[in-house]
């Protein structure tokens, strides 16, 4: 039997990434939501969902939905593209703001489908990625 000439990622790996990702993103969501001078209270009312979800999300127990995404960056006027390239979901290009991948003729294909939403599209993007083994 040929040996392999790459190593694949173990579901433990993959899982322990994925959990760097969203502890990564909660992070990030409460540095902003402090930034911003608003408690957890504050923040809950503003996007219509608890305190104890909103607390999980800012610990990493939790994955939040696109939706749920687009509802905590419009409370705390960052883009939903900025929290997801925080949770290493997308990658920004320094140069133009935009987010890059290696695979671009996949994501220009999403991007380019029309029946999506753009938070549909976002969303697919960042699984995409997610699923890419790290560089």
């Amino acid at each position: 039997m040929p040996s392999a000439r790459f190593r694949t990622r173990t579901r433990d790996e993959m899982a322990e990434s994925w959990d760097s990702q969203m502890e990564a993103l909660g992070a990030f969501i409460r540095d902003k939501r402090k930034m911003a001078n608003l408690s957890l209270r504050q923040l809950a009312e503003r996007t219509k969902l608890s305190n104890p979800y909103l607390s999980q999300i800012e610990r990493g127990l939790h994955q939040p939905s696109v939706r749920v995404i687009r509802l905590i960056s419009d409370a705390l006027n960052v883009s939903a593209e900025t929290l997801l390239a925080q949770a290493g979901l997308l990658h920004k290009d320094a140069g133009d703001g935009v987010a890059h991948s290696a695979p671009p003729d996949i994501e220009a294909a999403i991007m380019a489908e029309q029946r999506l939403s753009d938070d549909q599209k976002t969303a697919l993007i960042a699984v995409f990625r997610s699923m890419l083994p790290a560089e």
